[in-house]
């Protein structure tokens, strides 16, 4: 049985960020990693949120205001503050339902609270084609 673990992108492979980083710094952590999303986090590593190019997408056409006002908002501010999420342990198929029936695909991988990992939906199905 393949579990997240074995499927999920480490700390270090995908963006994590402080959820008061400002916007414009967490954008530049996306396109480092060439990855649609980042993580938000606490001092303790807690997930606080994920931010997705589509929830800023979203962002823009619904608040009528000038790019540069959003570059210096917290990043907070335009995230999922509760976004799905799954266990290292889960079973991979599980998750890629899940996934899969909320259209989503990025599901942070949390244990004890704390963020440990990423599926992301390309990796996973490349892992799993092999």
């Amino acid at each position: 049985m393949t579990k997240n673990k074995d499927i999920m992108l480490k700390l270090g492979d995908f963006p994590v960020v402080p959820y008061n980083m400002i916007l414009k710094e967490t954008l530049e952590e996306m396109n480092k990693f060439n990855l649609g999303v980042a993580c938000l986090v606490n001092k303790k590593n807690n997930l606080m949120g994920i931010i997705t190019d589509g929830d800023i997408r979203r962002k823009l056409l619904k608040d009528q205001k000038p790019f540069s006002a959003f570059f210096v908002d917290d990043s907070i501010k335009h995230a999922v503050k509760k976004p799905k999420s799954s266990s290292p342990n889960k079973n991979i198929k599980e998750t890629l339902k899940m996934m899969n029936k909320n259209e989503i695909w990025d599901l942070p991988i949390v244990k004890n609270k704390k963020l440990v990992g990423l599926v992301h939906l390309h990796p996973a199905m490349r892992k799993l084609i092999k």
